[in-house]
């Protein structure tokens, strides 16, 4: 598996061949990470983990076209 970014998504060429994508404003937290802070990825069978970023994305999430559940932050002004 690999992982790999570019200016508005997140790719994941899966094992099997698939490649996915996935928009990088699905997931607040990499979508406002610097490059070496997404480059702290740590892949597992069930899914991928940032650490300092207090992130995991399962695979079967990105699968089924699922984005991050946390609630975006609203400006009030």
């Amino acid at each position: 598996m690999n992982v790999r970014f570019d200016a508005d998504s997140m790719w994941v060429d899966l094992s099997d061949g698939r490649t996915l994508g996935v928009p990088l404003a699905w997931f607040p937290r990499l979508l406002h990470a610097t490059p070496e802070q997404r480059d702290q990825l740590r892949i597992s069978s069930r899914g991928l983990h940032w650490e300092a970023l207090d992130e995991d994305i399962s695979i079967a999430g990105l699968l089924a076209g699922q984005p991050d559940h946390t609630q975006p932050l609203v400006s009030t002004g």
